[in-house]
């Protein structure tokens, strides 16, 4: 629980520099695109500056082996998963984003039923607390915005927030063997949370590829490139593998639901964030309602795992 908070924290560097490049005129792709492009150049840079290239061969032998799942689970738990996030900071505030990006805590119950995991009625019932938060900011945003950038700040994010566990929980399958429908991949190169980050996002490069093709955005700008640069040390390299590091800890599925309900603290460590650096407003009062019932909603789930 510990390591999760402290992937919310780097994560939810995410939401405030999405919203910065946002107001100043980038892209929402390249927001998305550079920071994974940055990540797979910064871990492969990492493993050659530390002499460590016949692990780095490893990864890549592996990736070959597997490419179709690589870039099928890269494909969800990082394109569809972050495209999305980006293309809603440009309608929204990041920590309203974050604060609905925690509906990925619900997601997470759904995910593993559908693999074909059980999980507690208590589990759900809990997570329906965050929820109720999550939907009590975006009705304060409702009464702010036009309803078009409602939706078309919300509906997204639900997309990621789905896709974002989705991807996660396909790696974990694999590696533990535990679908029959997915490869078994017990190799020990998948024991470096690093690795399994740079798998997952070389696995997305041709989703990026696509994807740019059909929005034929304009070229960046060299604040959007410096800042996607920050997004993917912070939150792709640091946050992403100690989050990993924290799922690949739990041994059942109430232990995963627990290790991805510590995010929730991303929309506390982003409103802090957005208000000191951007000079946000404060959230009204349904927003720190939203806000409320969401960390409470960690809380209780917090006690209910001891």
């Amino acid at each position: 629980m510990i390591v999760g908070a402290l992937a919310a924290l780097f994560f939810s560097s995410t939401f405030v520099l999405n919203r910065a490049m946002s107001l100043t005129g980038g892209h929402w792709f390249w927001t998305a695109a550079l920071r994974y492009a940055w990540m797979s150049g910064m871990l492969t840079a990492g493993y050659l500056l530390l002499g460590r290239t016949a692990a780095l061969g490893a990864i890549l032998r592996l990736f070959h082996r597997h490419w179709r799942f690589w870039c099928v689970a890269g494909s969800i738990g990082c394109g569809v998963f972050y495209a999305p996030l980006a293309f809603a900071s440009t309608h929204a505030p990041g920590w309203m984003i974050a604060a609905t990006w925690q509906s990925t805590i619900l997601c997470t119950p759904l995910v593993l039923r559908l693999l074909g995991h059980r999980v507690p009625i208590k589990a759900l019932a809990l997570t329906g607390v965050i929820f109720c938060g999550v939907v009590l900011v975006n009705i304060e945003h409702a009464q702010a915005a036009p309803p078009l950038d409602v939706a078309l700040a919300a509906l997204p994010v639900l997309l990621g927030a789905f896709a974002y566990p989705l991807g996660n929980q396909l790696l974990w399958e694999a590696r533990s063997g535990a679908h029959r429908r997915l490869p078994r991949i017990a190799d020990p190169a998948l024991d470096d949370p690093f690795a399994r980050v740079l798998l997952l996002s070389l696995g997305s490069l041709p989703f990026w590829l696509v994807l740019g093709a059909l929005v034929l955005p304009p070229p960046p700008s060299h604040g959007q490139v410096v800042n996607t640069a920050l997004v993917a040390l912070l939150a792709g390299v640091v946050a992403t593998s100690l989050f990993l590091y924290a799922r690949h800890l739990a041994k059942t599925p109430a232990e995963l639901a627990a290790a991805d309900c510590t995010q929730s603290l991303e929309v506390v460590f982003s409103l802090a964030g957005e208000v000191w650096l951007l000079g946000g407003a404060l959230p009204g009062h349904l927003g720190w309602g939203g806000l409320a019932l969401t960390v409470a909603g960690l809380l209780l789930y917090l006690r209910a795992q001891k």
